[in-house]
């Protein structure tokens, strides 16, 4: 039975997928910063989809762990996702370091940590998938966000390159966009229902590119033709915009 190691676990998105590749009969490694938060989870894997699920204790921010994180599994993941991302807003994140260094951190700093080191055992292997959720406030900067959106353009080239990279290995990366995702990261927000995907979608998405060794997918298909819009905005008009 295959086996999917989720980072980020305990994120609405993360449990979304989880459940997800449970129900497709996929073994499931949750890992997460407080495993004791999510053992219901763990347990409601295991008993409704009759898989072996567990919990891992991983933190994003501790890259010093991670070699040893990845190597103890067993077994080690055919399928490694990373849904870990943290957001704040406004004058929290202009007037303090410690929350842009946050940002940074979890969507970009600890993704290329765990990943260039599921990457090595996956090329070593000459098999595997990586998947990371990405977002497309990457694809250009807005002053709401530009943190959180430059760290996710960072992350995005980063999977980018490693999808170039590990091609000749046999070993496939999925960059997915959600857009706006209904989640507790975005509770506070007042967001566009044809604009907003559910957790459960974006599940769905993850395992569909999964078996389809898709490059990029946009959780949301509008959001691909609303960016390709954005992008092609000239800088001398967009930077007076307020987005």
């Amino acid at each position: 039975m295959p086996t999917a190691l989720i980072l980020g676990a305990s994120s609405d998105i993360g449990l979304a997928i989880a459940r997800k590749f449970a129900q497709e009969g996929y073994d499931i490694q949750l890992g997460t910063r407080d495993p004791a938060a999510i053992s219901s989870t763990q347990s409601d894997l295991s008993i409704r989809f009759n898989i072996r699920c567990s919990l891992h204790q991983f933190d994003a921010d501790r890259t010093a762990s991670h070699e040893f994180f990845f190597t103890q599994l067993n077994p080690s993941p055919e399928i490694t996702v990373y849904c870990i991302g943290y957001m704040s807003q406004g004058k929290e994140m202009e007037d303090s370091w410690e929350e842009t260094e946050k940002i940074i951190s979890a969507n970009y700093t600890g993704a290329v940590s765990i990943l260039n080191i599921v990457s090595r055992k996956y090329a070593s292997q000459k098999k595997g998938t990586i998947v990371g959720i990405s977002s497309v406030a990457g694809e250009r900067g807005r002053q709401s966000n530009f943190i959180y959106g430059s760290a996710k353009a960072g992350f995005s080239t980063y999977l980018s390159g490693l999808r170039n990279w590990l091609y000749p290995f046999g070993v496939h990366v999925i960059t997915v966009k959600p857009g706006f995702v209904y989640t507790k990261m975005t509770e506070n927000l007042d967001l566009p229902s044809l604009l907003t995907a559910s957790p459960e979608e974006v599940g769905r998405a993850v395992y569909s590119a999964s078996l389809k060794k898709k490059n990029t997918v946009y959780v949301k298909a509008i959001w691909r033709w609303i960016m390709l819009i954005i992008k092609f905005v000239p800088e001398p008009v967009f930077k007076k915009l307020k987005l």
